[in-house]
């Protein structure tokens, strides 16, 4: 478990945009935190590394929002999920294995069905700043850490 000291938004953009230019095909983000913590400010930063050029917003209301890049982006909100059944209704397993980048929003409501691998983040408000958490699980995410904090 790895800790980010994140003084401010540009921090939290610089990171997810480095993340995002470590992340290959199917990659899983996993993201944690309350309202207002920057899940969406750090998807919207990996989302610009992986060249996507439409706006990204949360897809609360839709479960899953779609997007084009140099991997296709597959950013799933599921606050609003009441079983990780719902999940496979949507094709939540076609998403992960379909080649593409998937960030997974409140990921902690779903980790029955969280792949093998992947990279939880934890993001948590200090008093006048931020504090992201990285656990990989698994060696490709370990590696990833690894480069993005050096």
């Amino acid at each position: 478990m790895i800790k980010i000291y994140l003084e401010d938004e540009n921090k939290t953009k610089e990171i997810g945009y480095k993340l995002g230019k470590l992340l290959t095909e199917n990659s899983v983000i996993c993201l944690v935190g309350d309202l207002g913590a920057g899940k969406t400010t750090l998807t919207q930063s990996i989302a610009k590394s992986l060249e996507v050029n439409d706006y990204i917003t949360s897809p609360t209301f839709t479960i899953v929002n779609e997007y084009e890049g140099k991997y296709p982006l597959y950013h799933f909100d599921v606050y609003r999920i009441s079983s990780s059944d719902e999940m496979y209704d949507i094709g939540y397993d076609e998403y992960i294995e379909n080649g593409g980048v998937c960030i997974i929003e409140w990921a902690n409501l779903i980790e029955d069905i969280l792949p093998d691998e992947y990279l939880y983040i934890n993001l948590k408000y200090l008093d006048n700043s931020r504090e992201m958490i990285l656990n990989p699980i698994g060696d490709k995410y370990e590696k990833i850490v690894e480069e993005l904090i050096n």
